[in-house]
């Protein structure tokens, strides 16, 4: 199969939405499928207003239709809500050709948090967008409970994977921080509720690895704790496995990637009870979920890091690619110019994901 996906997150971008999808194309490329990504990097940008870090693609509108016109995939999938998104959406509906989506990100709480702007409009917007889509992917239950809530529907589940050859137990390193070493991975950013950890009155050392907009005025106001910056690959998975508590202090992550990730570790969890956590720990003894994030973090220190390392193990990129692959909505790229009906009718598509 040839699939096209859009996404308007993507390298340089470090992110959970962005490594996802890397996955998932590498992942499906092993099993002979063609992966097509139309994303930022091909495109003029500016940065976005209040996250330079992500960069929105000016004028993209014509070229997504020549790039899709040009790939004549059998399938296509908008990943983001962002310009890339909202021209492949244009060009979709326009044209009658089947698509999905996915929610990746609480994005009408993201906004809400950066402009005030009320949750009813950014839901509104979020409703537009995916009601065309003939599948909105969803990491857990949760959440998928929460959209349906909002009037969301044609949802499926699409769970994630971890690279356990990546990160798994090691040596701890950090030697020179006092101990325990209690860490947050990720994006410096208000939508990610940093400063709920920094405050905490926890012993040892608090350690952020990651980089973002809030970087450094939590820098300056919290000094006694240890901003490392951003760290990947080999470099990552040496810092995750240097913790001995991962805090995880988000409220609006609809999964959240790097719980696995510190998991594989060897590294047990201490986060709120919500999306996320609530899915991928739940009552699992492999982390501490709490309202008070200091007793949380506590009580993680007494998990036993194997415990951990097995339960990651139940997640697998290849598990997670079955996944997307079956919510795929296929069409017959001979009926070109224009596509206009999938293969077969929604709800008696059966796919081989090996195929």
């Amino acid at each position: 199969m040839r699939c096209i996906i859009v996404s308007d997150a993507w390298t340089p971008q470090i992110n959970g939405v962005v490594r996802t999808l890397i996955q998932l194309k590498a992942e499906l490329e092993s099993r002979g499928h063609e992966i097509i990504t139309i994303t930022p990097n091909l495109f003029k940008t500016i940065p976005c207003p209040t996250y330079p870090e992500i960069r929105l693609s000016l004028f993209a509108g014509k070229q997504v239709v020549k790039m899709i016109e040009a790939a004549r995939p059998s399938a296509i999938h908008i990943a983001t809500e962002g310009p890339l998104g909202l021209a492949a959406r244009r060009y979709c509906v326009k044209n009658n050709i089947p698509f999905t989506t996915a929610f990746h990100t609480m994005f009408a709480e993201y906004v809400k948090a950066r402009t005030l702007l009320p949750l009813s409009i950014g839901y509104a917007f979020l409703k537009w967008f995916h009601k065309p889509s003939k599948c909105l992917m969803v990491a857990t239950p949760t959440l998928e409970r929460a959209l349906k809530e909002r009037g969301f529907d044609h949802i499926k589940r699409w769970s994630r994977g971890i690279d356990t050859n990546l990160f798994y137990p090691r040596e701890k390193q950090l030697q020179d921080l006092p101990r325990p070493i209690f860490m947050y991975v990720g994006r410096v950013a208000v939508e990610k509720n940093i400063e709920a950890f920094l405050k905490l009155d926890l012993p040892g050392s608090k350690v952020v690895v990651g980089d973002g907009p809030q970087r450094v005025m939590l820098e300056e106001k919290y000094s006694k704790a240890y901003f490392l910056g951003i760290k990947e690959g080999e470099e990552l998975a040496i810092h995750y496995a240097s913790a001995d508590v991962f805090v995880f202090p988000s409220r609006t992550d609809t999964f959240g990637l790097v719980l696995l990730e510190a998991l594989a570790s060897g590294v047990p969890v201490a986060a709120y009870p919500v999306t996320g956590p609530l899915d991928v720990i739940g009552d699992a003894p492999v982390g501490a979920l709490d309202e008070e994030l200091d007793r949380a973090a506590q009580k993680a220190l007494k998990i036993n890091p194997e415990s951990c390392r097995k339960f990651a193990l139940n997640y697998t990129w290849a598990r997670s690619a079955d996944q997307f692959f079956s919510n795929l909505s296929p069409f017959d790229p001979s009926e070109r110019g224009r596509p206009k009906a999938a293969l077969q009718p929604e709800g008696q598509r059966t796919m081989d994901p090996n195929n």
